[in-house]
């Protein structure tokens, strides 16, 4: 090629170069690369029947999802993607891709959006197995949440193989022991809850508008994707053209977007709000579970009837709410996410409890203004049944709080039996007891049973 060739091709590409620009800078958008180079439209449930009750495939490998099953090679065209709040899994990590076939996502910077019909989403289970290695992972399920041709959505659950060559089919919930080694070396057993379809139906559902996590607050944020690029979700696949109506950039940068736990440039109220929508918002909402309260984080505080929130069950604690200020104690919704007993919450496919959530929640709570609150006794040893007469021990945290108890079950008040020293059954007794101390709010009321004898 002759010089003035190579000319007329440099001037051409640089031609090119600056009507690119002054697009760009016409339109405002961003010049960084996008995340995802060009969509490709997966075909439509790639191999999953249309509706629930179509022949499942026996076998994960069998649904069109992964090229290459046991190394999580996606199907060309599945988009991968993570959320800001995962809601908790007992300490799993998670894999996700999206399926959206040819078609436009109906798109809404709040609430949940409108996926097409044959739109699947792909969740792969991996737990945590050595303390002392956090890479060491066992791999255990992997959901499908396909959105069908009657507007709704149906999951299933595929249980992984030992030696991760695929994942089987399974047609009920189950549960599973599976050994951890602690960092120092010892052996504990965690319960697994693979859940059933109907499970899945108690979340995703037309109350929810099927799909819970893929939204606008929880995908707002970057992600590396395997194209080398770290970008914005969002940007990403609005680029991709995934989204109707049409969002610039500048829409896209106000998007209301949840708070991590560990975000420290964010409120510790924003960051438990987020907690909060993100592992109870798929039911609390209106239109949702019997309940007063709206989890949303789109909803706000002011209408949330969280902090001073009326309670609908009261578990027998005095002057519940859904968030009783300065008050742990009082706190319905505390109470429920520390527990793994039959109020927890959320009440499927949690066997344990989520130690982090829960320190955000009580940072939360008792950083609201209020009068500080006095532990409940505790009482040593428990309830339960005895052989012979026992001494039940009472004691409290505060020092020289009052702790007053009842051996009948009444609720114990200020008239009632001042503890002074270890109590003597030598007959069944429902012992009661609460904790009082002046500039304090007096203790919830802690109850054991006492059988003694045969």
């Amino acid at each position: 090629m002759r010089n003035w060739q190579w000319l007329l091709v440099y001037l051409a590409i640089a031609m090119a170069c600056a009507t690119v620009s002054i697009a760009r800078a016409e339109s405002g958008s961003d010049p960084r690369p996008y995340g995802i180079t060009e969509r490709v439209a997966p075909p439509p449930y790639l191999k999953m029947p249309h509706r629930s009750n179509g022949k499942m495939p026996l076998l994960l490998s069998q649904t069109g999802a992964f090229n290459s099953t046991r190394d999580l090679i996606p199907s060309k065209g599945l988009i991968p993607y993570d959320l800001v709040v995962p809601f908790w899994s007992d300490g799993a990590g998670k894999l996700r891709w999206a399926s959206v076939p040819a078609g436009k996502i109906k798109y809404s910077s709040t609430g949940e959006w409108t996926f097409p019909k044959g739109t699947v989403f792909v969740k792969t289970f991996a737990l945590p197995t050595d303390g002392a290695d956090s890479t060491v992972k066992r791999r255990l399920e992997t959901r499908l949440l396909v959105c069908d041709d009657s507007g709704a959505v149906y999951g299933v659950v595929y249980k992984w193989r030992a030696d991760n060559s695929d994942a089987d089919l399974l047609d009920t919930s189950r549960t599973e022991e599976i050994l951890i080694k602690t960092a120092s070396g010892e052996t504990r057993s965690q319960t697994w809850y693979y859940p059933s379809r109907p499970d899945c139906l108690a979340c995703h559902n037309a109350k929810t508008s099927g799909v819970l996590g893929v939204k606008a607050r929880q995908m707002n944020r970057t992600f590396a994707y395997p194209s080398g690029v770290t970008d914005n979700q969002l940007r990403a696949w609005n680029h991709a053209g995934l989204f109707m109506p049409a969002v610039n950039d500048a829409e896209l940068a106000a998007v209301p977007t949840l708070a991590a736990a560990d975000d420290s440039s964010r409120t510790l109220q924003d960051r438990a709000r987020s907690y909060l929508d993100a592992n109870c918002a798929q039911c609390h909402r209106p239109g949702g579970t019997v309940a007063y309260f709206d989890a949303r984080y789109d909803t706000p505080l002011e209408k949330q009837e969280l902090i001073d929130g009326p309670i609908l069950i009261d578990q027998g604690i005095d002057k519940p709410r859904v968030i009783s200020p300065h008050d742990v104690w009082r706190s319905v919704v505390f109470m429920r996410v520390n527990t793994v007993d039959d109020i927890k919450m959320p009440p499927i496919a949690r066997e344990t409890i989520d130690q982090k959530g829960v320190q955000l929640l009580r940072d939360w709570i008792t950083s609201l203004p209020g009068r500080a609150v006095l532990d409940p006794p505790t009482m040593s040893p428990a309830g339960g049944s005895f052989a012979a007469p026992v001494a039940i021990t009472l004691s409290v945290a505060q020092p020289g709080a009052d702790i007053r108890y009842t051996l009948d079950g009444s609720t114990p008040g200020l008239s009632d039996a001042r503890y002074e020293s270890p109590i003597k059954l030598s007959g069944p007794a429902v012992l009661r007891a609460r904790a009082y101390q002046d500039g304090f709010t007096r203790s919830i009321t802690v109850q054991e049973v006492f059988i003694i004898g045969k």
